[in-house]
């Protein structure tokens, strides 16, 4: 297995793959992803700004996904951008005949796998050396993580992490996001949205408590080496 950075402005990622050739493939497919954002972004500031979902009126199919997303989640655009653009990457690997591939853009992990993989859990000072084993999947699936108190991104709420797994990885990535912002241990409602969507699981962590929602991996013990975390995710063999 190859792992490799890369990195495109504000997009950072961790790619693995079993070839050089596959490398390629997602590094094309982000970049062709990230430059149909920053187009739309260019002629239509407020796609990038608004916490609300908004229709800028492209059909590229990048900007479409990130669309019906965030309409799903009741979130800005610019909330399911990681997941999407790491979707595009992996869907790239498979054009080149890749069966195992792997973006992970910044804890907004996009993957096909014909083997177990170990994703390991990392929401800060609640990290608890754990990780999702991940049997293998036939089609792309999305692993995306939200956090109020790790990494960058604008958070309206209190979870050290919400990771949401589903088979569209835009709406794993808008989801993560609305639900980071509105749950908290004692109000757990906005589950309750989740029933129509696509969502298999969620995995909610605020401090020493951890909230389970539909159907997720098993989790295992895991040593999570810190050196090889993207943003708030870590990867294992």
């Amino acid at each position: 297995m190859i792992r490799r950075h890369f990195q495109h402005h504000q997009t950072i990622t961790t790619i693995l793959a079993d070839c050089e050739e596959h490398i390629g493939a997602a590094r094309e497919g982000i970049l062709d992803a990230r430059q149909a954002v920053e187009a739309v972004c260019a002629t239509d500031p407020f796609f990038a700004s608004t916490f609300d979902p908004y229709d800028p009126g492209s059909d590229h199919p990048v900007i479409r996904r990130m669309v019906a997303a965030a309409e799903e989640a009741g979130v800005g655009p610019m909330a399911a951008v990681a997941g999407t653009i790491a979707w595009a990457g992996v869907e790239a690997m498979v054009d080149a005949g890749a069966g195992f591939g792997v973006v992970d853009n910044g804890g907004d992990i996009a993957l096909i796998s014909d083997r177990d993989l170990r994703i390991g859990i990392y929401a800060g000072e609640s990290n608890r050396n754990s990780a999702f084993l991940i049997p293998p999947q036939t089609e792309p699936t999305g692993i995306c993580t939200s956090s109020a108190s790790v990494g960058p991104s604008i958070s309206l709420g209190s979870a050290d992490a919400v990771t949401v797994f589903s088979g569209n990885v835009s709406a794993a990535d808008a989801w993560a996001t609305s639900l980071c912002n509105s749950l908290t241990p004692d109000d757990l409602s906005s589950f309750s949205l989740l029933e129509e969507t696509g969502v298999i699981g969620v995995i909610a962590v605020f401090g020493d408590v951890i909230i389970r929602w539909g159907t997720i991996p098993a989790l295992v013990s895991a040593h999570i080496d810190r050196n090889l975390i993207t943003s708030t995710m870590s990867f294992l063999k």
